[in-house]
């Protein structure tokens, strides 16, 4: 009897967690397909990098990506291998496209611009330059914030020199509260934050990144979903 009694435990036992298995399945793949209502934020689109691996670029544009921000160079020594492949699917697809670089606090800002300039072509038709600034494990170098304004002013003034429009500053929470570049740099603000739209900011941001896990048809891996403020 209590051998049979254990037998039944066990069976309602897998059974539950079978369901809760499913129940987290669909919740996962229902929190990788959300995306801010168009309502409030009408265009939407997404950052990609050599780490999303190929790119269906028409596909991309068929779920309603507006626009997409391609990585081109990290620091001074790394162009983003499928920068080109991405550039020219994105312009093949008929999305507005735009560059993205990822800045280091471990190099001279004219290196780093040097190597943007010499990746990115000039188009007028390419959506203003991104700077990303967020901290890495490969650099632990942590410069006054007098002398990392100074140097992201030089970086910008040479890639906005290039590409003939102001750039954008892309820059995570972590970095804002230590260098509290919104404050000392003035340029259109865009910041981070999964699902809850951030207010870790001096000055209103244009443009967030609402996701980092969007899985969307025509990209193996998942990417980063962004909106801009109407």
């Amino acid at each position: 009897m209590a051998r049979r009694t254990w037998k039944k435990r066990l069976i309602y036992l897998a059974l539950w967690l079978i369901i809760a298995a499913v129940i987290a399945f669909a919740l996962i793949r229902s929190a990788q397909g959300w995306t801010p209502s168009r309502g409030h934020y009408p265009l939407q689109g997404l950052s990609v990098s050599s780490a999303n691996g190929p790119i269906a670029w028409n596909m991309v544009k068929a779920r309603d990506a507006d626009f997409a921000y391609l990585r081109a160079s990290t620091g001074a020594a790394r162009r983003d291998p499928a920068f080109a492949a991405n550039l020219e699917g994105a312009r093949t697809a008929g999305l507005r496209y735009g560059p993205a670089h990822e800045f280091s606090l471990c190099s001279l800002a004219s290196d780093q611009a040097t190597l943007f300039i010499s990746t990115v072509p000039r188009e007028s038709a390419m959506l203003p330059p991104v700077v990303r600034l967020h901290f890495t494990p490969r650099c632990s170098c942590r410069p006054t914030r007098a002398a990392v304004l100074s140097e992201l002013n030089t970086f910008l003034n040479l890639i906005e020199a290039h590409m003939g429009k102001p750039a954008l500053i892309r820059v995570s929470q972590d970095f804002e509260q230590i260098y509290d570049i919104s404050g000392g740099i003035n340029r259109t603000l865009w910041l981070e934050g999964n699902v809850f739209s951030p207010n870790y900011a001096s000055r209103p941001w244009v443009m967030w990144t609402a996701s980092d896990f969007h899985r969307i048809e025509g990209i193996g891996q998942a990417v980063e979903w962004d909106v801009v403020r109407p």
